[in-house]
């Protein structure tokens, strides 16, 4: 079966052009779908509960006489734990133990307060406290995903949040068991069969009976997408994630048909997913290339993974691979595989990514379920400025000033010097008030 996959080479002379193109994805939002989440935020914020039942029922085809009638409660969250097979909760029981650990040791590092005092006495430090109510979107149309939920709620239970409450769409009332076992597991507070904008929107603005959040975390749609947007400002918001993507970084000593299996995990997410492959080996190239043919027709979602290889994937020859670091720095993927007989003599060069894999048996879906680290990652090039959902994503810091009296006769001065600069008399009378006269 034949891919047509693109196929560059650094030292050709239209290499750039053809680069360009690989990268090119519009994060633009349609007009209409913007359009009908800024009329459902309104109508929420304004008729609360009864808009949220209307919008539920005309979407998820969900019918309810109230959003009470639509919360989980705990015994059913704990209940879906029995109800799963017994494989299926050792599975969820041992990866949220993973990411619980991970997170803890994250804590540990940055997630703590701290002061000191100066020669003068005065105190200066950083209070960390977290979150009172989070809000994680866990989606639930076309698939579920109860991984999702581990690595939305254990961070922020990590972190000592309040109170979560989960909000997962079931479509016609279908309720996925993995998803509620894996909420009980991870120490979900509420939960509530919502989705789509109008769940957002009464995380945001709170009605009745849904409780408002601080901030909402969780991949959706693009009108969950659009709604999360619309919202940030009232709320915190954890990102805005594009399509799925996937570089792996390859010296020619894996297995093939594994690199082949790795850019399929992305591929099979959607048509927008993105593929890439960076190596300095023709002929280990062509050989991946073969595998992608011959490894595709069994693939139960092949038609995705094809449109997505053929849409947006690539196999890029480089010259070495000190340059295949170069370029992956500058699309600074979501996940980076580094598939190498020596991966940390690469990743030094390495800048730019959401998550970094290392070795040939680093498959990056390990890290989608129960590696440790989030797997909510930045994506579409964002991985540049910013960093993983974490457990500084349910904290926020305060800075502690306490000035003591030899301080604020220091301070004063600076302060008051500055503050006459900017035209602010009442900010440099302040600080000069505090200063000893005839001293």
């Amino acid at each position: 079966m034949s891919v047509n996959v693109r196929q560059l080479v650094t030292t050709a002379a239209d290499f750039e052009a053809e680069f360009q193109r690989v990268l090119h994805w519009s994060a633009e939002t349609d007009h209409a779908i913007e359009e009908r989440v800024a009329a459902i935020l309104d109508d929420v914020q304004k008729r609360g509960d009864a808009a949220v039942l209307e919008y539920t029922q005309r979407f998820d085809g969900l019918a309810a006489p109230s959003v009470a009638a639509l919360e989980i409660t705990r015994d059913e969250l704990q209940a879906a734990v029995s109800a799963i097979t017994p494989n299926q909760r050792e599975a969820l029981e041992a990866a949220a133990a993973r990411v619980r650990d991970y997170h803890q040791r994250q804590l540990e590092a940055c997630g703590r307060s701290w002061n000191y005092r100066d020669a003068d006495g005065t105190l200066l430090g950083q209070k960390v406290t977290p979150l009172d109510r989070v809000g994680i979107y866990v989606p639930g149309g076309k698939a579920a995903y109860p991984s999702s939920v581990l690595m939305n709620a254990v961070p922020a239970k990590v972190a000592g949040v309040g109170e979560i409450v989960m909000v997962v769409p079931t479509p016609k009332g279908e309720r996925n068991a993995m998803v509620l076992a894996a909420a009980a597991i991870a120490g979900v507070d509420r939960a509530f069969t919502l989705g789509g904008a109008q769940a957002v929107a009464a995380l945001a603005f709170g009605t009745a009976t849904v409780p408002a959040v601080d901030k909402i975390t969780g991949p959706g749609n693009a009108y969950v997408a659009s709604a999360k947007r619309r919202v940030f400002g009232k709320v915190g918001i954890d990102m805005i994630a594009g399509p799925s993507e996937i570089l792996v970084l390859a010296d020619g000593t894996t297995p093939p048909d594994w690199v082949a299996m790795d850019l399929f995990s992305q591929a099979e997410h959607d048509e927008l997913a993105q593929s890439i492959l960076l190596c300095p080996d023709a002929a280990y190239i062509a050989r991946v290339k073969a595998e992608i043919e011959r490894l595709l027709p069994g693939m139960p979602r092949r038609d995705v993974i094809r449109a997505s290889l053929e849409g947006r994937g690539a196999l890029i020859h480089t010259r070495s691979m000190e340059e295949a670091c170069a370029i992956s720095n500058r699309i600074a993927p979501e996940h980076l595989e580094v598939s190498s007989r020596e991966p940390g003599k690469w990743e030094p060069l390495l800048k730019h990514a959401g998550a970094i894999f290392m070795g040939a048996f680093t498959s990056e879906s390990l890290g989608d379920y129960c590696a440790g680290p989030n797997h909510v990652l930045p994506t579409s090039g964002t991985a540049r400025f910013s960093s993983p959902l974490g457990v500084y994503d349910f904290q926020k810091r305060s800075s502690l000033i306490e000035v003591s009296e030899a301080g604020a006769q220091k301070l004063g001065v600076i302060a008051a010097e500055l503050a006459y600069g900017e035209g602010l008399q009442a900010h440099a009378q302040a600080a000069e008030m505090r200063l000893k006269r005839g001293g």
